[in-house]
């Protein structure tokens, strides 16, 4: 069906300096984990994007000199004639669907670690990094300022050798441009400190450099944090935020501007996530941005909704729509809305296990609502493109929650007669209860973007509200091969990885022990002390002890991690989180974990009181460490578990041992998937069944089929030559 006119603003072709964008789509850069090493990698994921709709796709952060290195994170680099190929090819691929093509050049200063080329970097002070360990930068003299300008001449010279349209000046998250430009970090007394105009002098004239190096070839962009949120200690949007863009407006050396909030140590507060930031959060400091630029504006703010992207730009409040994590969620999302199919966009969720993969240091990135994000290479995957099955068999899934809703609907795409049968009356499994937990309720879009793509499935049939299906029940449905996807379930007796026993006196059948599902969909009764024992390390324990304290419950989680919910540091959910927890008075202690529950108290030690002193000799049936025991006890009315899962595996395992009777009942093949397989994040879950169902006619669906593996070949020349090196 053809878009809805009140969208047609999206697709207006836009100027920006020598470049026409074709509408007003824009993949920000964001980061991947394929860097320019795996440059298959980088433009399969890229070029995908370019195939659904965006005008402009960007890299990640790219290094322009070995002085900013990222490791353990993975950025791209254009440091030498090898990444000009590696990244040529990303080009190459994205301008086949005519799509612009970024690079977001970056100059760390004291924010690059540089563990693998073991290189100082340079910066306007010598100072640490408030976001890396024992990172510091050089304090360079005025010819080291020569010698940074010049790495973004030399790298902007590369980048349109490679292909690229658009070269950036990153600024933004406070690298190097915004370290001279910010009095946090610049407290120089020469002509590039003091004054707005000397701290901007720096950004200033590479800017220029880079103008002059590029010519007619490519849009010269910057990335800018108008604000970092510290007050008047750094850059605010109605100080030197405004001013600075006052003086690069006046000098005419960008062609648009990207514009975002925030600083690296807490760059949550731009890439938010949804728990505590909603689309549009970012509006309020750049709304006026137009005001003062004669160029075209980019903004981000997660939006996902066309209506929401249509009114930012006819307010005036920008000229084109940037996007990070919804292109990730949904490279096809302009095509959709192009097309009239605004019900089939994939809407990402804000949870921020994307950036999380990178936080921890550049595995391919991963996406809780698009399994095929960073496997459009190396397995070949297409969002929007199945290959339809030369053997339509009829497949039983048992189980609706995230791995079976994506099985079931990969199936369905291909071809196969599906039977989704769930227990519950809604499909959906944990999620029904996680979007309920404080600041969550997006990520209930797992469960609608399915829902509605398995009723537009005419061969797919959900019934819901059925009950457990027994043994007996699978093996006599009449299904052809049956997928189980049952999911888990808390352990109700406290195991967990501490110790891989159940922790003495825990029982959830007891009313003063809860597991999280039986408070969810229960409705168990909860005391008004409350402790929350949390071995998980992600968000569940946290968020339901914010449930709880939202409640007038007062709570104290115990952990056995150095700190609670230790996950939630890579999706950048942590420091709010912590503030909350202080708003909240959510006591913790951490590295603890429980010798012993009872009625009304918790009994706790810390996990290292045994002796750092190891015997000199070992003695069989005694611990090295002498055995601490020091304990702590907590008064409480309810002790909440959240320790380990266990995977719902029993129906698999009868099914399994009932194996001589699949063929008298006709049965090709059994499977078990997501967490009853064992039990993983949501993103895992879903990508587990959205792969079996892809590899359904393979000689074991049950197990991964190999992927493209990009490496050097020992005995292969490198580049540069190692004879060179």
């Amino acid at each position: 069906m053809p878009r809805d006119p009140k969208h047609d603003i999206l697709f207006e072709p836009i100027q920006i300096g020598p470049k026409t964008l074709r509408n007003r789509f824009w993949q920000v850069p964001h980061c991947i984990g394929a860097g320019s090493e795996k440059p298959g990698a980088q433009a399969g994921h890229r070029a995908m994007k370019a195939e659904g709709g965006w005008a402009v796709v960007c890299t990640e952060y790219c290094s322009i000199n070995p002085e900013s290195d990222d490791t353990h994170r993975v950025s791209a680099r254009i440091w030498d004639e090898g990444d000009v190929i590696n990244l040529g090819h990303l080009c190459d691929e994205c301008h086949k669907w005519g799509a612009l093509v970024g690079i977001e050049m970056w100059y760390g200063g004291a924010h690059a670690p540089c563990m693998e080329t073991r290189c100082v970097p340079r910066g306007p002070g010598s100072y640490a990094s408030e976001f890396e360990y024992l990172s510091y930068c050089h304090e360079a003299d005025e010819d080291d300022i020569r010698a940074l300008t010049n790495m973004y001449v030399e790298a902007a010279k590369r980048a349109a050798r490679a292909g690229f349209d658009i070269v950036y000046v990153y600024g933004a998250h406070s690298y190097l441009p915004l370290q001279f430009l910010s009095k946090f970090y610049n407290k120089r007394t020469d002509k590039y400190g003091g004054s707005l105009e000397n701290r901007a002098r720096f950004w200033i004239e590479t800017l220029e450099a880079v103008r002059k190096a590029v010519g007619d070839s490519c849009a010269v962009v910057t990335r800018f944090s108008i604000d970092t949120l510290y007050g008047s200690a750094g850059i605010e949007v109605h100080d030197d935020g405004f001013k600075f863009i006052e003086l690069v407006t006046k000098e005419g050396l960008t062609d648009l501007w990207d514009v975002n909030i925030g600083d690296i140590a807490e760059w949550g507060e731009d890439a938010a996530p949804s728990r505590f930031q909603k689309a549009g959060h970012e509006r309020p400091w750049i709304k006026e941005v137009k005001k003062i630029a004669k160029v075209p504006v980019l903004g981000v703010s997660r939006a996902t909704s066309p209506d929401d992207m249509a009114e930012f730009i006819h307010s005036g409040y920008l000229d084109i729509i940037g996007a990070a994590r919804p292109s990730i969620s949904d490279p096809f999302l302009p095509k959709k809305i192009e097309e009239g199919r605004v019900e089939d966009i994939r809407e990402c969720i804000g949870c921020n296990v994307c950036i999380s993969r990178w936080e921890i240091g550049g595995p391919p990135l991963v996406c809780t609502q698009n399994a095929t994000s960073m496997e459009e290479y190396r397995r070949g995957w297409h969002p929007e493109k199945f290959d339809k099955t030369e053997d339509p068999c009829s497949v039983l899934v048992v189980g609706a929650g995230p791995a079976g809703m994506e099985c079931a609907r990969i199936l369905g795409e291909r071809g196969y007669d599906v039977h989704l049968r769930e227990a519950e009356a809604e499909i959906g499994g944990h999620i029904s209860y996680v979007q309920r937990y404080p600041g969550l309720a997006e990520w209930g879009r797992v469960i609608t973007y399915r829902q509605i793509q398995l009723d537009k499935l005419k061969n797919v049939e959900v019934h819901a509200g059925v009950g457990k299906m027994t043994a007996d029940d699978v093996l006599t449905y009449g299904a052809d091969k049956v997928v189980i996807a049952v999911g888990s379930h808390w352990a109700t007796d406290g195991t967990a990885s501490v110790t891989h026993e159940p922790i003495p006196g825990a029982d959830a059948s007891l009313p003063y022990l809860c597991t999280p599902e039986q408070i969810m969909l229960e409705n168990k009764p909860v005391g008004d002390r409350v402790v929350v024992i949390d071995a998980d390390g992600y968000f569940t324990g946290v968020s339901l002890s914010e449930l709880l304290a939202d409640q007038g419950k007062k709570v104290t989680i115990v952990t056995q991690l150095g700190g609670v919910a230790p996950y939630t540091h890579f999706t950048l959910e942590a420091p709010n989180l912590h503030r909350m927890m202080h708003a909240k008075n959510i006591h913790a202690h951490t590295s603890h974990w429980v010798e012993e529950i009872a009625n009304g108290k918790v009994t706790i030690y810390n996990t290292y009181r045994d002796s750092y002193k190891r015997t000199t000799e070992p003695k069989t049936g005694e611990s090295p460490h002498r055995a601490g025991t020091e304990v702590e006890l907590l008064e409480c009315d309810t002790v909440v578990l959240v320790t380990a899962r266990i995977p719902n595996a029993e129906l698999f395992t009868e099914l399994k041992a009932r194996k001589a009777e699949w063929e008298k009942n006709e049965i090709k093949a059994i499977y078990h998937i997501g967490d009853c397989y064992a039990p993983r994040m949501i993103a895992d879950c879903i990508f587990d069944g959205h792969r079996l169902a892809r590899e359904f006619e393979s000689p074991d669906p049950q197990h991964p089929l190999p992927f493209i593996r990009e490496r050097q070949i020992w005995g292969r020349e490198t580049y540069p030559e190692l004879a060179s090196a």
